[in-house]
């Protein structure tokens, strides 16, 4: 491998046959084949119609590459699919100061995803404790059902019971949770596959009637959290100081955890640089979405995925966590060429090494954000690329 860096100054001003030109350098292949991957988006008529249902043609997004990366001590060229303008540039923009603090440092949990097994039973006390009496015969139905999973180091790992009082008519149900530890994958139909499996058994022990078996997109075991410290120095724009920079940044991430209204434009500034990497990724970032927004309401107020304080040594801090259920195995990860020429450019070998990507571009993308709405305003550089998309035509 040869040495690299992903400071690429200039990339932007590059013509596209040179930008391809660097990312084929960066993969170490050769640039037509990079070229012929992205040329037409790697998707024809004939293969989408193989895919969903009711296909006219196809749809196309802009795919990009953000430079400037370091995620965890590695140089990282970020791969994006967005319409927004604004978007890729403020990533790059923002991964460029966060280099002067040593990049994003991210941390990810093991990939559990849950199946949720909804139970109706006479005696729900009596109920639940046969279910958990029975938890290791349960987690071997379960891991029979999909033992590839098993083999890759995964596979059921925990069954856990809770008691629902339903409102307004007071109807009570159980839900069992099938956690599983699903590795690379995304995980939906592993999950949903050993949930039906086992929903007999449960109803067989119970006496009782399965209602819904699904899992949920609240992804809550699958944690990542990813951390930047930006130097003060490196945050002065456009006339504004460093530290005037940071305080405007601080009072803005203050406002997000006080006021639902503004937590939801700040989480949906994250979500343009994590959306931008799922979907380029080939991933359901529908899925991604509806976690990260259940997560940001778990306490029973909508809060910010992302805050932002000034440290003891006057550093801006900031901290994002939030599930991110996403998969480089299976689906259109592995179908789509361009999703897999996306993977490559992350450098990504593990769903942990695709959610760190995800996250720290989540996490520029809102740092470019408050950096902006703190000095400038948010118009003055979306709307020049704005009128830089329309000049096109």
């Amino acid at each position: 491998m040869v040495e690299r860096s992903s400071r690429l100054p200039g990339f932007h001003r590059l013509s596209r046959g040179e930008r391809l030109a660097e990312v084929a350098r960066w993969i170490e292949e050769d640039p037509s084949v990079v070229e012929g991957v992205v040329a037409r988006g790697a998707l024809d008529a004939d293969w989408a119609d193989h895919l969903i249902e009711n296909v006219l043609g196809v749809d196309a997004l802009p795919f990009s590459v953000a430079p400037n990366f370091v995620i965890n001590g590695c140089e990282t060229l970020v791969p994006m699919v967005t319409e927004e303008a604004s978007v890729v540039a403020a990533a790059a923009n923002a991964a460029r100061i966060c280099r002067e603090g040593g990049g994003f440092r991210v941390r990810a949990a093991d990939p559990v995803m849950i199946c949720q097994i909804q139970l109706f039973a006479d005696d729900l006390e009596e109920a639940e404790r046969k279910i958990l009496a029975a938890k290791k015969p349960l987690l071997d139905a379960a891991r029979g059902a999909d033992p590839k999973l098993s083999d890759c180091g995964g596979g059921p790992v925990d069954i856990e019971v809770r008691q629902i009082e339903g409102q307004p008519s007071g109807q009570k149900f159980l839900v069992v949770h099938l956690l599983v530890d699903v590795r690379d994958a995304m995980g939906a139909n592993a999950v949903n596959t050993m949930g039906e499996a086992i929903a007999p058994r449960i109803e067989a022990l119970t006496g009782g009637g399965a209602g819904l078996c699904i899992l949920s997109n609240l992804a809550d075991r699958r944690l990542v959290t990813c951390e930047v410290a930006v130097p003060v120095s490196a945050l002065s724009m456009g006339g504004f100081g460093g530290g005037e920079v940071r305080d405007g940044i601080v009072a803005a991430s203050r406002f997000a955890e006080l006021d639902p209204y503004r937590a939801a434009t700040h989480n949906k500034g994250i979500m343009n640089g994590v959306d931008a990497v799922v979907l380029a990724a080939g991933n359901d970032w529908r899925a991604v979405e509806a976690g990260a927004h259940a997560y940001a309401s778990r306490g029973g107020r909508y809060r910010p995925l992302a805050i932002w304080r000034c440290g003891s040594d006057g550093v801006l801090q900031g901290v994002l966590e939030m599930p991110l259920a996403v998969g480089t195995v299976g689906g259109m990860t592995v179908v789509h060429p361009v999703a897999r020429l996306a993977v490559r450019i992350a450098g990504a070998k593990t769903s942990s090494d695709l959610a760190a990507v995800a996250a720290a571009a989540g996490l520029a993308n809102n740092l470019a954000a408050l950096r902006a709405l703190s000095t400038e305003g948010i118009q003055k550089g979306h709307m020049r690329l704005h009128r830089r998309g329309r000049e096109g035509f």
